[in-house]
Order: C-alpha cells, then sequence, then structure tokens
C-alpha cells in the first residue's frame, strides 16, 4: 500500500477552488514540510505569475521544491513568461526547481506547434514536464508529438476537473487517457476535482468527481499485465473509475499486488491537490490506514 500512496499529493492550494493567498499557502506549505506526512510530495505547484508574491513570503532558512506551471495568455508570450520564472527559481537558494507543467494552448495551436515551443522555453532544464491538452481527448495528439528524449523526461497532464462543468472529463475520456500513457509508456499526472477518495456528486454543485482511489485503481489496471504492456483493456479501466462503493473500491485497491502498484506509480506520477489534508485523511477512512502503514 505505501508503495501506491507513496509521493502521491502535490500541494495546489494556490490554484482554484481554494485558491489560498500566498501568505497562507507558504504557512501550511511550511507546516506539511515540517510534518513529513509520506503522502505528500513536498512539492508546492506555483504559477508563473504568482513566484513573485510566494517568494516575498519565504524565510531566509525556507527550502521549497517548486513545480512550476505556466500560465498567462498567449498575447503575452508565456514562453518569455516561464524562462524569466525558472531563471528567478535558479537565482534564489530558497527554492527548488522539481517539475514543470504547461498548458499547450497556451503555446500553440495543435500540439504539433505547442511542444517545440514548450521545449524552446524550457531548455536548459531538466526536471520532469508535464503538457496538458486543451482536452483529454487531445491526448494521441499530445504523444504523437512528444520527442522520446532520455535527458529531457516529459509526460502528459490530465485535468479532472475544475471551477465549471466543462472541466470535468467523463469517465471514457479519462479511460482513453490513461489508456493511450499506459500504451506508450508515458508517464502523466493529474490535477483538479480529486480531493476526495471515492467518485461521488458534490451535492454543494451537482457536479460528479473522480476520486483519487479510483484513479490509482484504474492506472494499475491498465497496467495490471505486463506481458502485454500495449494492450490495456480500457472497459475494465473505465469500470474501475466508475466505482462509487466505498468498500467495494476499498478492497480492489487492498488486494493490489505490489508490482502492479508499482508498475501504476511509474504511470501515475502525482496528482495535484488544494487540500493537503483531505486526501491524507481519506487514505486513512477509507483504506483503514496509519502513518505507521504507509512508511513500511
Amino acid at each position: 500500500m505505501s508503495v501506491l500512496l507513496d509521493r502521491l499529493v502535490d500541494d495546489a492550494g494556490l490554484f482554484p477552488p481554494t485558491a489560498l493567498a500566498p501568505p497562507d499557502a507558504v504557512r501550511r506549505h511550511r507546516a506539511d514540510l515540517a510534518a513529513g506526512h509520506p503522502m505528500h510530495t513536498h512539492r508546492l505547484l506555483v504559477a508563473a505569475g504568482l513566484l513573485a508574491r510566494v517568494r516575498a513570503e519565504l524565510r531566509p532558512d525556507d527550502r521549497f521544491r517548486i513545480g512550476l506551471i505556466a500560465d498567462g495568455t498567449a498575447a503575452e508570450d508565456p514562453g518569455a513568461r516561464l524562462t524569466a520564472a525558472l531563471t528567478t527559481i535558479a537565482a534564489d537558494p530558497r527554492l527548488e526547481l522539481a517539475l514543470i507543467e504547461a498548458p499547450l494552448a497556451l503555446f500553440g495551436p495543435s500540439a504539433a506547434a505547442a511542444v517545440p515551443a514548450v521545449l524552446d522555453a524550457v531548455r536548459g532544464t531538466a526536471v520532469p514536464l508535464f503538457l496538458e491538452p486543451a482536452a483529454p481527448a487531445g491526448i494521441e495528439d499530445l504523444l504523437a508529438a512528444l520527442p522520446r528524449d532520455p535527458d529531457r523526461p516529459a509526460g502528459a497532464k490530465l485535468r479532472c476537473g475544475g471551477t465549471s462543468a466543462r472541466l470535468f472529463p467523463d469517465t471514457a475520456d479519462v479511460a482513453r487517457f490513461i489508456v493511450a500513457c499506459a500504451r506508450a509508456q508515458v508517464p502523466f499526472k493529474a490535477t483538479a476535482g480529486l480531493h476526495h477518495a471515492v467518485r461521488h456528486r458534490d451535492p454543494a454543485t451537482g457536479l460528479t468527481h473522480h476520486g483519487y482511489l479510483n484513479l490509482l485503481l484504474a492506472t494499475a489496471t491498465a497496467c495490471a499485465d505486463p506481458a502485454a504492456p500495449h494492450r490495456p483493456d480500457q472497459d475494465a479501466v473505465r469500470a474501475a473509475l466508475e466505482i462509487t462503493d466505498t468498500a467495494d473500491l476499498a478492497g480492489r485497491v487492498r488486494a493490489l499486488p505490489a508490482a502492479t502498484a508499482a508498475r501504476a506509480r511509474t504511470l501515475l506520477f502525482s496528482y495535484g491537490s488544494c487540500s493537503t489534508g483531505t486526501p491524507v485523511n481519506e487514505a486513512a477512512t477509507v483504506l483503514g490506514l496509519t502513518r505507521k502503514d504507509l512508511t513500511r
């Protein structure tokens, strides 16, 4: 179980819907670093446009690992904005660049045009890079444009929710995304809408959220047969995403062989959560895990 959940949750507290102010986000992240929970990646996700405000809240002895997110508009030259933020991080001893994420829509009208533009903006860095298609259905175009460079680890980014209904992909699109990445053996990370462990309908908004345990089980399902890594069962992956029975889902997750869980986490790098407490609390509630269980 520790393999499946270890270093799973990136701190996305600066992003909606929580959208903590930088002083609050820095304070919470500092506390999480001190607590050192094994489910946390101990990376703070920061949009390039917020980097200066985050730096203003840091103490001289802070050491933050940053997941830098490209932002802005196409008219603002997002490449130059991203490059400038990378230069700032490199010059600040309190910061360490841990990964880079970029929405392709900012950088070009197609994956074929946008991927080279992003690569040019991040030239000289060697941290993992995750590129987000405009919609999950664009995963095949992204994978076709993604270079296979051992010196530049690159993967895909899956948006599972957001502030409007259109940002919540259905289970067919998510399954297709996972299967495409599994077939290509390209890692992905996820973001948005994944605070809770189990697929559920939010009574406040009426929107159905994907569960992070569903996503893990679906990814493990795509990796279940090491002898046939290019032939995952898309229907089975989708079925895993659609489980809403907590006990059923928990039982399936607990029953995953360690080798399958390890393959799943090679494919699913991490996910960003506005809440750093809820995923941890629900792992304990749904799976009956203690912190000691996660460090074995």
